[in-house]
């Protein structure tokens, strides 16, 4: 996928553009930090984005780049490389000469484990290695040449990393360290040690792969929900088409038990729909014409018509997918400092293992071979994949689990500073509440309530106004028969009136039925008390009398008083913040618990948020319309609720796709598991060297230890990150 061009702010003559990249092979943020180097040394490049967790490649350049250049670098480094425009056909991109740059490696669809690229030279290795055993004890004299034999099998391609990353500009690799051990290993005698460490290593590249791999599936097994064809209206009938080719507009047939292949809008038929894959939530909503549904939800009876509103780069899950892997290539705090330690630690742990093998028989006579197997062991326990992993993979399935519970956020830092919100500032239209107002009370005078919303609701038939339609679903709900009305027509300003049975109708609000009617004390003061309440109140007159009220609000969301309950449990201030009235809001938070400001303009509401910002708070925002943007930008977090406006999920840091209030305050506990999981991880990676570092000084362990250290930390610690996936389910 390429951006249009841009201008460069240095240069206005230079044009900007992207470059996404399908990249696999990647286990940990060692392999993308190499990628990452590696394609920085291409003219023209000037910013690299790399994503273990998504399989991705993001490339800022100048200008266009040499042909093939960013594949040729990064497929040199043992990667398969494919341009993400090509996803759909999953073509290989050709690199010099016709090779193809995408050799079969582990991300391929469909392929075995035991031929993807990590294992195949796992399993020789481990065959060699036996076979070498087995010479030993058949023809001793052989032993030691079998040994460097089945050494050289394992070693050769992790030797062929280390120099391609050598070459590429990355000379303190993970690779670097153990061949360097390997070698030494060879030279002091230690051959079946050294072929065993090799084997060991390559053991724990191959969990390490399939545990990247693990990842990656999550999300993307989100895009395996839709789909692959689509059953579409043509011609007076229907074809089978493939999914990713239906356009906004298109008329959908979707049957009893499919999944639904696009975003859309219900246009005909009514039926339960299981929006559990994408929502979580496991009750299946009813929904009917009109109601929007999702891709990849499935509609469990009935038959619907559907007219697609998103294409399929655009729908719900494909929006899903790419903000995740947008998100995964950027980098929480904690990640950054991680790799800025580990440019430092690496070079660190050679200086050590050089100074550990040579001062002791330099400066107190000590055996030089003792010596050197303990350099050589500290190089292996030096080996930083288990640290450098430690956040990344913890951030990443952070993502991923918030993210196929419609919680989005856009980075590993917008998921580091969730944990750290002291404060929640909420809008209220379409946030706190459903953002359409619903029939609340109906008062009748000398009829029923029935007949006072079948009147109410004749005179609205065929009409868009929200409260219209309010009255509308309310007389659908209670089953109010809906009779016809002749001469209906709308007065200006005041309301609307018709014939309806023989009787005069007029639907208007208070004061315009006041212009035409007498109403008594008891009527004016109902009035009163319910517009006190935040409503808005319609009287309906019949041949000049006052028939009957309708009051109308916009409802708090379902789960809005435990959603906010929810944040102070958890030590967090809650407040609303809108630019409806006072009596409106104050109701509506009265009702929530929560404290509440005015007839704010929006930017009222961007000054409030920076005034608690002053006050030491730590402020998220939540809204969904365009008046929320100017907050939503200043604010620390900034979070756009269900399906708000573009310029919402553009303006925020974080989206809660499926309207939940209570999903701000999972997306806090998701942060606080994810940031405890962090420090955990890097606890284990840390702690784990740092015993084996002792033991290995006094010659309690050995290089086979050393290794299982580093294997076993680095499984540990990817293990624990992958408990993240599950976070929520129970």
């Amino acid at each position: 996928m390429v951006s249009a061009p841009s201008a460069s702010p240095d240069n206005p003559a230079a044009l900007a553009s992207q470059t996404r990249y399908r990249v696999s092979g990647m286990d940990c943020a060692s392999c993308a930090a190499k990628i990452d180097t590696a394609v920085r040394r291409i003219e023209g490049v000037e910013d690299v984005s790399v994503s273990v967790a998504g399989g991705s490649l993001t490339v800022t350049h100048s200008g266009a780049l040499p042909k093939d250049a960013v594949a040729r670098q990064v497929s040199k480094l043992g990667y398969g490389v494919r341009p993400a425009e090509d996803d759909g056909e999953a073509r290989p991109e050709q690199g010099h000469g016709g090779k193809s740059l995408h050799p079969r490696g582990e991300e391929e669809a469909g392929e075995p484990w035991w031929r993807s690229k990590r294992a195949l030279p796992t399993i020789a290795c481990g065959i060699a290695l036996a076979a070498a055993y087995a010479i030993g004890k058949l023809v001793p004299a052989a032993e030691h040449w079998a040994f460097v034999a089945a050494l050289l099998v394992g070693l050769a391609p992790i030797a062929r990393r280390a120099a391609m990353a050598a070459l590429a500009g990355i000379p303190f690799s993970i690779e670097t360290l153990m061949t360097i051990a390997a070698v030494g290993a060879v030279l002091i005698g230690a051959t079946e040690e050294a072929a065993t460490v090799v084997l060991l290593f390559l053991v724990g590249e191959f969990l390490e792969g399939v545990a990247a791999r693990r990842a990656r599936a999550s999300i993307q097994g989100l895009a395996d929900l839709v789909p692959k064809t689509a059953l579409v209206e043509r011609d007076g009938g229907t074809a089978e088409i493939p999914a990713a080719s239906l356009a906004v507009g298109d008329l959908i047939v979707v049957r009893p038990g499919d999944r639904i292949p696009a975003d859309g809008e219900i246009v005909e038929g009514a039926g339960e729909i299981d929006e559990s894959p994408v929502t979580g939530e496991s009750t299946p909503k009813r929904k009917g014409k009109n109601d929007n549904v999702f891709a990849g939800t499935i509609s469990t009876d009935g038959v619907l018509r559907v007219r697609v509103t998103a294409t399929a780069e655009d729908n719900t899950i494909a929006r899903i997918v790419r903000l995740v892997e947008e998100a995964q290539e950027s980098k929480a705090p904690t990640e950054r400092f991680i790799d800025r330690f580990s440019r430092y630690y690496t070079p660190g742990v050679l200086v050590v293992g050089a100074l550990v093998a040579t001062m002791p028989p330099l400066l107190f006579g000590s055996g030089w071979n003792e010596w050197i197997y303990k350099g050589l062991a500290i190089l292996l326990i030096g080996c930083p994949c288990a640290l450098v992993i430690s956040t990344p993979a913890a951030v990443a399935a952070g993502l991923s689990a918030g993210a196929r519970r419609g919680m989005l956020m856009k980075g590993g830092a917008v998921l580091e500073g969730f944990g750290r919100i002291t404060a929640v500032a909420f809008d209220k239209t379409g946030t706190l509440t459903d953002g359409r107002p619903v029939v609340t009370d109906v008062v009748a005078y000398g009829r029923t309530e029935r007949e006072i919303l079948s009147m109410a609701a004749a005179l609205e038939q065929g009409s868009s106004h929200p409260l219209a339609v309010a009255i509308l679903e309310k007389a659908k709900a209670d089953k109010a028969p809906i009779p016809p009305a002749f001469g209906a027509r709308a007065v200006a300003g005041k309301g609307v009136e018709g014939n309806v049975g023989g009787i005069t109708l007029f639907l208007a609000s208070a004061k315009a039925a006041a212009g035409r009617a007498s109403l008594s004390p008891e009527q004016v003061s109902r009035t009163e008390d319910l517009n006190g309440q935040g409503k808005t109140v319609s009287i309906l007159l019949a041949d000049g009398a006052v028939a009957g009220l309708i009051a109308m609000r916009d409802e708090p969301r379902e789960d809005a008083k435990a959603g906010l309950a929810s944040l102070k449990d958890l030590g967090i201030r809650t407040v609303m913040l809108t630019g409806d009235n006072r009596k409106t809001a104050e109701a509506i938070a009265a009702g929530l618990g929560i404290e509440a400001q005015a007839e704010l303009l929006p930017q009222d509401k961007q000054r409030i948020v920076a005034e608690m910002q002053k006050g030491g708070l730590r402020v998220a925002k939540v809204g969904d319309g365009i008046n929320d943007a100017p907050a939503l930008a200043v604010a620390d977090i900034g979070i756009a609720m269900g399906g708000g406006t573009d310029v919402a999920l553009e303006t925020a840091d974080a989206a809660i796709l499926h309207g939940r209030v209570e999903d701000v305050s999972r997306m806090v506990r998701l942060s606080r598991a994810a940031m405890a999981n962090i420090r955990q991880n890097i606890g284990v990676a840390l702690g784990l060297k740092a015993v084996f570092l002792v033991t290995t000084v006094i010659g309690v362990t050995g290089l086979w230890p050393a290794i299982l250290a580093d294997t076993g930390a680095t499984v540990l610690v990817t293990a624990n990150a992958m408990r993240l996936l599950g976070w929520g389910r129970d």
